[in-house]
């Protein structure tokens, strides 16, 4: 005897092995044995065998006309065998009963189940709404097919291109655009973002990386509203002092600048003046909303994101030949012992004479010309007491450290001589030894006034924000904390005010000490244990890192450009560890293949065999090591 009986929601038939009141031992035609319950068997039958059973009722079950037997069944609920019984005009045989059994199991729209057997015909405006539903998820079914085959053919459909971008980015899954998507990229072995470029979605792969980009972290846009910038309301004494900034030739917020002013024998009295946007940037005003928004700005090769409108830059930036206000930090020292003498931090209006660029004095500001003070050296005056200072500066810090620091590492400017959202525009790849003077200079004396802002911040009980390095883990905090690696018992990022959210907030905080003394801890506008100041740290350190990552991937990329403009197939480049190499030639890091264990340091010669824009990798193969 055989039995067909309901499972897991689909119907089957086996032989009985032993049954009893309330279970049956079934085997299946594949000889697998299990106990169903009573409750699920919907009849007994002597044959045909439960396999010829199955395959015939299912043939007979699709030649039923639906709409006809929704047309024939009983309005109220009924039981299969009878409607069965009516629909063929007889006592239904095995495979009459499992085929009407069938079809009306995989009608859920004509036939509502009540039970074991037992269903109920749709009332007519219910089924009429439900075959409306099947009927537009066919049609949608048939286009997201037609999608999926058009996209396999290399033909990219309007609908997807129009939602190109959200379907990279942040994708809803629900949508037939995004299972379109999903279902070629599963047919052609490709990730979402590859296909749909390969498709035309985007010209080229920069297109995509900086859409991708914006599309996450600017989706309204990288503009500004109009905001009228408020008057800085005091009245600033104008500084008397020669001063020059120093930059690369690219900058346009100009933030810091420095002064130099003789006294008696080896004494001087060096200024760091730096742009204070804090004096109108005020907290919770709407400019500082707009800087708070984005905390820092976004660089990246030939471009960039302010992160303060032009109004702002343009109204705060050390600009050579105007009255603009700055906070001064004042430094009388000994040059023939460096030591610090007295400092002194004002508020004040600054005109600074000159904003000079790298680019044209680098080649003459060597050590040699600053140590010989009758060598010829443009702006000498100005630079040898600055490169004095700053050398004790550096030996005092490294006493601290504990050992010198290697500067010697090659860094590269990326210059684009044309549209930075054309790839082909070309890139120049400009290197610059870390520890060329002029940039050693400029760093000392940022962080000198990084260093003693922050001393004069926990003097006053005025809280700030600190980056300190301990035991090799680098931290924001508010506390005065030592960094181990500059060499210094604090250190407050506070010479970037126009480019960095941080800056702009410990420079109201010295605005405050500066105006108030020991009083500025109950007039500034963060105190002490000020919950907010917890969240901008939280925020920046994850906003500054994903703006780094963006900027090195765009590095990364345009060196990928410089490679293949300058048809580079072979090059040099130095064994950091295992199989990862640096260009000796070009700021990129990447895996060689083939490459045996060799040590850190080794100059090896690789094959570049091909690369990806998209990945943003080099394929490169192991030719062989370098003599030295």
């Amino acid at each position: 005897m055989y039995v067909f009986y309901e499972d897991d929601g689909s119907f089957k038939a086996g032989n009985i092995l032993s049954e009893t009141d309330a279970s049956l031992q079934v085997e299946s035609e594949s000889g697998k044995r299990s106990k169903i319950k009573r409750n699920n068997t919907l009849f007994t039958f002597a044959k045909p065998e439960p396999a010829a059973l199955m395959s015939q009722a299912q043939a007979m079950a699709e030649e039923i006309d639906l709409q006809f037997l929704w047309e024939c069944a009983p309005q109220e609920e009924f039981d299969s065998p009878a409607l069965a019984a009516d629909y063929f005009g007889h006592a239904p045989s095995p495979v009459e009963q499992a085929a009407i059994l069938m079809r009306l199991h995989g009608a859920p729209a004509y036939f509502h189940r009540r039970g074991r057997g037992q269903y109920r015909p749709a009332p007519p405006d219910i089924l009429a709404a439900a075959l409306a539903a099947l009927d537009k998820k066919q049609r949608q079914a048939e286009q997201q097919q037609a999608w999926v085959d058009d996209m396999a053919a290399g033909r990219l459909p309007e609908e997807i291109a129009q939602v190109a971008e959200s379907l990279v980015v942040r994708p809803d899954k629900n949508t037939m655009q995004w299972k379109a998507l999903e279902a070629a990229c599963a047919r052609l072995q490709k990730s979402p973002d590859r296909l749909l470029l390969e498709l035309g979605a985007w010209p080229h792969p920069l297109a995509l990386h900086k859409r991708r980009f914006l599309a996450v972290n600017f989706p309204r846009g990288v503009g500004f509203p109009d905001v009228e910038i408020p008057p800085i309301g005091r009245d600033l004494p104008l500084a008397d002092a020669e001063i020059y900034s120093v930059d690369d030739i690219t900058t346009t917020e100009i933030d810091d600048a420095l002064s130099v002013t003789p006294l008696e024998g080896d004494r001087v009295r060096i200024g760091i003046h730096v742009a204070a946007p804090g004096l109108s940037v005020t907290r919770d005003s709407e400019l500082d909303k707009l800087a708070r928004a984005r905390l820092s700005t976004v660089y990246m090769p030939g471009d960039k994101i302010p992160m303060q409108p032009d109004s702002v830059i343009q109204h705060f930036s050390l600009d050579a030949g105007r009255e603009v206000p700055a906070l001064s930090l004042y430094v009388t020292a000994d040059l023939a012992t460096g030591e610090i003498l007295e400092t002194d931090t004002r508020l004040e209006r600054i005109v600074v004479r000159e904003n000079l660029r790298h680019n044209m004095l680098d080649a003459e500001v060597t050590e040699a010309a600053l140590n010989d003070p009758d060598a010829v050296l443009p702006y000498g005056h100005w630079l040898r007491p600055l490169w004095r200072l700053a050398q004790h500066l550096t030996a005092q810090r490294e006493a601290v450290r504990g050992k010198p620091e290697n500067n010697s590492r090659v860094e590269y400017s990326f210059y684009l001589d044309g549209n930075p959202d054309d790839p082909d525009t070309v890139v120049r790849l400009v290197p610059r030894q870390r520890n060329a003077p002029l940039d050693r200079m400029v760093a000392e004396y940022m962080i000198l006034a990084n260093n003693t802002w922050g001393g004069l911040l926990h003097q006053h009980g005025v809280p700030g924000i600190y980056r300190s390095q301990q035991a090799g883990r680098v931290r924001m905090s508010t506390q005065a904390l030592p960094h181990e690696a500059i060499g210094v018992p604090q250190y407050a990022w506070s010479t970037s005010p126009l480019r960095r959210y941080v800056d702009l907030v410990n420079q109201w905080q010295l605005i405050a000490a500066v105006e108030h003394g020991v009083s500025a801890r109950l007039v500034a506008p963060f105190k002490p244990k000020d919950a907010d100041l917890f969240a901008i740290i939280g925020a920046f350190d994850a906003q500054y890192t994903a703006w780094a990552e963006f900027q090195s991937a765009m590095e990364r990329y345009w060196v990928l450009r410089w490679l293949k403009q300058h048809n580079v197939t072979r090059s040099v480049a130095h064994v950091l560890r295992e199989d990862l190499v640096r260009l000796a030639d070009a700021p990129l890091v990447t895996r060689v293949g083939g490459l045996p264990e060799l040590e850190r340091g080794t100059a090896v010669q690789i094959d570049i065999l091909g690369m990806d824009e998209l990945s943003l990798e080099l394929d490169c193969r192991y030719v062989g090591t370098v003599e030295a």
